[in-house]
């Protein structure tokens, strides 16, 4: 096949990239073409990978970091390279689904996300986190507003939330994700992508309210000690109903926080925001940072269970 193509082109541009990493992927993709040996073995990943559906991303990524070494290319630009080259299939897709095409391109942006943090992290066009994307392709996981949602079976202990909805080891729920979009998390956003999303899935709970579940470093409860009392992060923490917090040793986020000075000592990260001095400050004192699970029930208007 061609590899670098206008919908190529076209869809780097749309969701954002800059101009300098569209041509970081051109040109690999240019190489495919001039170089008809790894662009067989490519063409042979992609096919493996796309059809007849979308499936086991991790043995893709795997075969794409092989070829990259071959190549003489950056594993994390191969494995962006490739994630490109999956969104034109992805969209005939959405269309066969019937699924808003607005929607396909809300939920691709999330490249641009990624992109962005493997420039700012490893100082690379490309992705860290290539296997994170299955669920876009897999038509399991969409953009919805500000957030990401997709299908999930609840996997936790029985719990009887505040509203009295009771969840049960298996019962469907859908699964909650936040991007690093750069949009604020302020009210009115996120009731928008609670509704949007409510409208989205509402069948799969025939029309009674939708169970939205997230697990995130986000939803620590510890956080109401240190961060300070105007931060969004805090509002969007009190939507949910937090069923466990858990206190971790190390930091393991700290890459969201403060990007490619996460492994320095805590008295030398930087200070430049509210949301990273209050991190640093928490590191510094030796305290611990943490991880949470929160339930929103929600019936279209209104969160039912806060």
């Amino acid at each position: 096949m061609q590899h670098f193509t206008g919908f190529n082109a076209m869809f780097m541009e749309k969701i954002g990239f800059p101009e300098e990493a569209r041509a970081c992927f051109a040109a690999v993709l240019k190489r495919l073409d001039d170089e008809p040996e790894n662009g067989f073995v490519f063409d042979e990943i992609h096919h493996d990978y796309l059809y007849p559906t979308a499936h086991e991303l991790n043995t893709a990524l795997e075969r794409l970091t092989a070829l990259a070494e071959t190549m003489g290319v950056d594993p994390y630009t191969m494995h962006m390279t490739f994630l490109v080259s999956c969104a034109e299939v992805t969209l005939l897709r959405y269309r066969e689904r019937g699924i808003d095409e607005g929607i396909f391109w809300d939920t691709m942006d999330d490249f641009r996300c990624k992109l962005l943090e493997c420039k700012e992290c490893k100082d690379v066009w490309g992705t860290f986190v290539a296997g994170w994307n299955s669920g876009f392709f897999e038509l399991n996981r969409f953009a919805l507003g500000r957030f990401q949602f997709e299908y999930s079976d609840f996997g936790h202990d029985d719990v009887t939330l505040k509203d009295g909805t009771v969840l049960k080891k298996g019962d469907r729920v859908i699964g909650f994700h936040i991007p690093s979009s750069g949009v604020p998390l302020t009210d009115e956003i996120r009731m928008a992508s609670y509704k949007k999303a409510y409208d989205f899935f509402k069948d799969e709970f025939n029309g009674g309210p939708v169970i939205f579940l997230c697990g995130s470093w986000l939803l620590y409860q510890g956080h109401e000690e240190f961060l300070p009392k105007n931060l969004n992060i805090l509002r969007f923490m009190h939507d949910f109903e937090i069923i466990e917090s858990r206190d971790k040793e190390n930091f393991d986020d700290a890459w969201r926080v403060f990007g490619r000075y996460a492994d320095e000592e805590p008295e030398n990260l930087p200070t430049d925001t509210s949301l990273r001095r209050a991190f640093a400050e928490r590191l510094k004192a030796g305290k611990p940072t943490g991880y949470g699970i929160g339930v929103i029930v929600f019936d279209g208007e209104k969160i039912l269970n806060q």
